[in-house]
């Protein structure tokens, strides 16, 4: 969607501070030992305390409040019986709507102790994340998103998942514009309209290109198989950048 008024950007900030909230609180409660359904748990009475819904479950009926995807699985992993253990690199992604108005994030977690080089891995996933929203801005080409993370990762020595793009949001939880890149795309032409509501989501992997399906109808693995790490925002792109809408704060 494209902002028009005051009172559209007030329910966008509502719903993108729930599900920031929700991330965050889910990620301090986090722990060895605990299923991803208990997490998951947390995650839906947050979301329903703030008088949301969970966006995939009420969407596409996906079998949890939130996806929690653990080391091998890239996306859209389903809280279950899976136990988490000390080093485990977990990845919470939290959707939410409110009245009309959706929110989508994600941030990816290693649980203590961790090998340096996952921990590593999460804090340059955070790093090419604001590389791409540091290009949003209206006018400018989606392109430069893409181009810019795609070089962060080439000077750091990592790849990207080639097949998980950001995408619009706003009044639905996917919508036009649909399969924006966040790695380098030459058939990428569109130019941010001012007030455009979309992701920013970029994979960051230890050697992965693509999320492959699984056993299950959800759940997407790395392949390579290797970590892979997403850290997501929802933005509106203005003239003077981007104004983030999932922040807890």
């Amino acid at each position: 969607m494209v902002v028009s008024n005051d009172s559209e950007l007030t329910k966008l900030k509502e719903i993108g501070r729930i599900c920031a909230v929700t991330l965050q609180k889910m990620a301090a409660a986090m722990e060895p030992g605990m299923t991803t359904t208990e997490l998951d748990q947390i995650g839906r009475k947050l979301i329903e305390d703030a008088g949301a819904q969970s966006a995939p479950e009420a969407c596409y009926s996906f079998p949890g409040a939130t996806c929690i995807s653990v080391n091998e699985e890239v996306a859209h992993g389903i809280p279950g019986a899976r136990v988490l253990k000390p080093g485990d690199l977990v990845n919470i992604d939290v959707s939410a709507v409110k009245d009309g108005y959706f929110g989508d994030t994600g941030a990816s977690f290693v649980l203590p102790p961790a090998h340096s080089r996952t921990e590593k891995l999460c804090r340059d996933g955070k790093r090419a994340l604001w590389t791409g929203l540091n290009q949003v801005r209206s006018g400018q080409p989606y392109a430069k998103i893409g181009q810019a993370i795609g070089t962060f990762a080439a000077k750091n020595r990592y790849t990207l998942i080639q097949n998980l793009a950001s995408h619009g949001v706003g009044r639905s939880l996917h919508e036009e514009p649909t399969e924006l890149s966040t790695w380098p795309d030459p058939s990428e032409r569109r130019i941010i309209e001012d007030g455009q509501v979309f992701t920013v989501e970029p994979f960051l992997s230890l050697g992965a290109n693509w999320a492959e399906s699984s056993d299950d109808p959800w759940t997407l693995l790395a392949e390579p198989k290797a970590l892979t790490v997403q850290f997501e925002h929802t933005v509106v792109a203005t003239r003077n950048g981007p104004l983030i809408l999932t922040l807890a704060e």
